[in-house]
């Protein structure tokens, strides 16, 4: 059963969703679609792998974190914490946060599997449950950051755990898609929406209750959040398409790729005093 039926989704609303709703709304989507998004998508994030994106950028060559041997390094919306046992295997200290026990029984699972079991963490990211400067980097691909209503607060959450000088990077969907539908065909080139419009995505159940939320946020939005954080903005990585890469991801096609970004990832670091 999918994770739509499995929680009632009966339609889509365009609504403000607070901090609470969201939250609830990403716990139940995730947990419910756990199963049925690693079935999917396990082969394209590996069991012990740090790909960035859909682009197939991987950490591996990218080294948008620097040597990560020896550091304390939070994984943030870990999921099934591939990139966390990437990292672990590297010589790094990975703790994996995410907010969904389904996805946390596979991260333990696949840990054992590996032979790179990581510290598994539940807790949603605008809520870091660890001590200031405890962590020496902080990365995120796709986790928490899209599915949150208030980002600057998962910002300032990681800049409180991070040692001055730790790296945070954290990859989303590249804010221009909003304007588009998720069609990775020819029907997904096709202006939809405003850029402008910040008003969540929400599918909802019979009783109008969000069973699923994205978030959206401009570019000059995001750098406003790192910002007001206190973070510096070192790069801003827009992946391009490989010309020989054929696979479709969700709404991240060959065709589409070629033409606009699909991912953003922002590289920053906390300054020293």
């Amino acid at each position: 059963m999918s994770a739509e039926e499995l929680l009632g989704t009966a339609g889509v609303a365009r609504r403000t969703v607070d901090a609470a709703e969201s939250e609830r709304a990403s716990r139940l989507w995730w947990d419910a679609d756990a199963d049925d998004y690693l079935a999917e998508h396990g082969r394209d994030i590996g069991e012990a792998d740090f790909v960035w994106c859909p682009e197939g950028l991987r950490e591996a060559d990218a080294r948008l974190l620097g040597d990560p041997t020896g550091l304390r390094v939070l994984e943030v919306g870990s999921g099934s914490a591939p990139c966390a046992r990437w990292l672990a295997a590297q010589g790094a200290h990975p703790v994996a946060l995410d907010l969904s026990s389904a996805m946390l029984r596979h991260a333990a699972a696949l840990g054992t599997a590996t032979g790179l079991a990581v510290p598994l963490v539940q807790a949603g990211a605008e809520h870091l449950p660890f001590a200031d400067a405890s962590f020496d980097a902080a990365c995120s691909a796709f986790g928490a950051v899209p599915f949150v209503a208030e980002p600057e607060r998962v910002m300032r959450e990681v800049v409180r755990v991070l040692r001055p000088g730790g790296r945070w990077v954290f990859a989303v969907n590249h804010p221009m898609r909003w304007m588009f539908s998720d069609d990775p065909g020819p029907d997904g080139l096709t202006v939809q929406q405003s850029y402008f419009d910040r008003t969540p995505y929400v599918e909802i159940d019979g009783d109008g209750r969000a069973t699923y939320v994205e978030h959206h946020r401009t570019l000059g939005d995001r750098v406003r959040d790192l910002v007001a954080a206190g973070l510096v903005l070192d790069d801003l990585v827009e992946p391009e398409w490989p010309e020989d890469r054929e696979t479709v991801w969700g709404q991240w096609s060959p065709l589409r790729g070629r033409l606009f970004p699909g991912t953003a990832i922002f590289v920053t670091h906390k300054p020293h005093p």
